[in-house]
């Protein structure tokens, strides 16, 4: 079993920055691949960026650019930084983390992107 916790929502200008971080404990598998989803109001969940334990990465077309995932300093971490914020990546985003034989998700932190 894999618990994941999400951290770093908040409130944001339009323009601004934010980074959220993604951490894994209990059983962790050695290979993984983490992802980041977001659900805006109304709106479908949608992929944002994954990144594997091989390091390959890959962002939606509306990250590219703006989004980096990385893996923090703290084992089992995952961050995603976000820069020059609009009022459209206003989400519930959520962390997924996927093994060979299961895949769990966070609770999601808020990200609220409003002057």
């Amino acid at each position: 079993q894999v618990t994941l916790e999400e951290s770093g929502g908040g409130l944001v200008q339009p323009g601004g920055s934010l980074r959220v971080s993604c951490t894994a404990s209990g059983n962790v598998d050695s290979t993984y691949v983490r992802a980041w989803y977001r659900q805006a109001p109304g709106k479908q969940r949608e992929f944002v960026a994954s990144i594997s334990t091989g390091n390959s990465i890959t962002y939606a077309d509306f990250a590219k650019g703006r989004f980096t995932i990385s893996r923090g300093n703290v084992k089992n971490r995952v961050d995603l930084q976000m820069t020059n914020l609009k009022p459209d990546d206003t989400a519930v985003y959520s962390c997924r983390h996927s093994e060979s034989r299961a895949q769990f998700w966070g609770q999601g932190t808020l990200v609220t992107v409003s002057s």
